[in-house]
């Protein structure tokens, strides 16, 4: 072999192992932190009015696949599954049953239908479907 096929090789070899380290550095922003919700879309009514006390927090568990957190009042937990970029969420398991207004409604409906995720430039998690942001969380923690 020469030395310039040597050198493709290497390069190439570079790049492939660069772009699986980025993967694993994204989801590995996931764990370890709180995420507080600070936009949702879809709903008519304002996010304040939503969340008027207290703002939905989730967090990432890689060990058993699970989130749990709070959708304002109510605590609650769900399976989850990664696939690269892609993402989704199971069934929420049993909550505590506080009535706190249609947010709790808004934000469990919407976490069903998540399909992807990504982090933005400040560091915000982005929950989508497809290429659309449905829910951004800050972190907390």
């Amino acid at each position: 072999m020469n030395i310039k096929t040597t050198l493709q090789i290497t390069i190439f070899a570079f790049l492939i192992i660069s772009c699986a380290s980025k993967k694993n550095m994204d989801s590995d922003k996931l764990y370890n932190t709180s995420w507080e919700l600070e936009y949702i879309s879809g709903p008519r009514i304002a996010f304040n009015g939503l969340y008027p006390d207290k703002k939905p927090k989730i967090s990432f568990d890689k060990t058993t696949n699970k989130v749990e957190g709070n959708n304002s009042c109510n605590g609650y937990s769900a399976d989850y599954t990664l696939n690269g970029k892609e993402m989704s969420f199971g069934e929420p398991g049993p909550t505590t049953m506080m009535f706190c207004g249609e947010g709790e409604k808004v934000f469990l409906n919407t976490m069903k239908k998540i399909n992807k995720y990504s982090f933005d430039e400040e560091g915000k998690l982005n929950l989508m479907i497809d290429d659309v942001t449905m829910m951004r969380f800050r972190k907390v923690q």
